[in-house]
């Protein structure tokens, strides 16, 4: 070890500490903000192999430091101090680790160098795959911001004749925060098109789009999320199939069956019906009593729906809604948009003062 120049071990020294310090955000970011216990003990795992090194060389690094008269320590970048969003963290401080790690591939083949060249490789590519489940997962928790306001549930049943791009177009005109389709018995070759109709106009004016039970038609327009019900595709099977940006919720009346559907994964949950509806035969009413006793058990964000219309919606919102899902409180009504402005207005309304 003592042919080792004292550069190369500042080099070493350097970029030991650039990839400790990368990782260490990219954990804080998977523990903290993701709440995602899987990628912040593999961070973690990754950070502890990696910068350790063995005693006597840990000391030599110490001793070569010298960080007063590293020439780059006062260097900028252009855009370096910009502000960045979560997303441009991870992918900051991945490419930070990453180049560090190149870096220690390279110089682990000088010789009498004792380390390791294919770990510091394993390590890099290993990084690149949790960047992108990290972005994945950043991109799904951006979704589930939006996730507030007024949810209109596109029936393909209430459509009666008229043009579902039409009541899309009234639908988000009047201020609509998150759509979903949902058609029970349709062509599924006609659905597909609708859905990726729908799915485009709600791209082009940043509304989530949801696809009610359908995980293939969601997967074939890149829905946002999925939606599923009691009797659909089960949580745990939806959230295994659904790639990790896309949001996924479920149905409850209960708060057994909220608590369960919260420990599964889903990332907002149904919750009715509020009131009597004549959208779904034999809907059970569950009423705000139920709504707020739900709230309070669970942390994950909460939809009412059922029989939601402009007479009650403040009593849903007061309780604790996190978004209102409507149905024919819209698509009953003569002039849509208006309908739907006057229901956002309210949710908006109650929820400034």
């Amino acid at each position: 070890m003592e042919a080792i120049s004292k550069d190369t071990l500042r080099i070493i020294d350097a970029n030991l500490n650039r990839i400790g310090e990368g990782l260490r955000v990219l954990e804080e970011i998977a523990r903290l903000s993701l709440n995602d216990a899987y990628l912040t003990q593999r961070l973690k795992n990754v950070r502890h192999d990696i910068v350790r090194v063995d005693n006597s060389l840990q000391q030599k690094l110490i001793n070569a430091r010298d960080s007063d008269g590293d020439v780059g320590a006062d260097m900028l970048v252009s855009g370096e101090t910009k502000p960045r969003d979560t997303r441009d963290t991870v992918i900051a401080n991945a490419r930070r680790a990453q180049e560090s790690l190149r870096v220690l591939e390279e110089i682990a083949r000088v010789p009498d160098l004792k380390l390791d060249t294919g770990k510091y490789k394993n390590t890099r590519f290993s990084l690149y795959s949790i960047e992108k489940e990290l972005l994945l997962k950043v991109s799904r928790q951006d979704k589930l911001s939006k996730l507030t306001g007024l949810y209109v549930i596109i029936d393909t049943t209430w459509l009666k004749g008229r043009s579902h791009e039409e009541v899309t177009a009234q639908v988000i005109r009047g201020g609509a925060r998150v759509i979903q389709l949902r058609d029970k018995d349709g062509n599924k070759k006609e659905l597909l098109s609708m859905a990726r109709d729908i799915r485009n106009m709600c791209l082009e004016k940043d509304i989530l789009f949801i696809v009610n039970d359908y995980l293939d038609i969601a997967l074939a327009v890149d829905a946002d999320g999925l939606h599923v019900g009691p009797e659909d595709l089960p949580v745990g099977v939806a959230r295994q199939l659904l790639p990790s940006d896309k949001i996924l919720g479920g149905s409850a009346r209960t708060v057994d069956s909220a608590a369960a559907l919260s420990a599964e994964g889903v990332d907002y949950i149904g919750v009715g019906s509020m009131f009597p509806t004549g959208t779904k035969e034999g809907a059970e009413v569950v009423g705000i009593e139920r709504l707020r006793e739900i709230k309070e058990a669970v942390s994950t964000p909460i939809v009412a729906i059922g029989g939601i219309n402009e007479n009650n919606i403040k009593d849903v919102i007061n309780t604790g809604a996190d978004a209102v899902a409507v149905i024919s409180a819209v698509l009953g009504a003569d002039d849509i948009e208006k309908a739907t402005r006057q229901l956002a207005n309210a949710f908006e309304g109650e929820r400034d003062e």
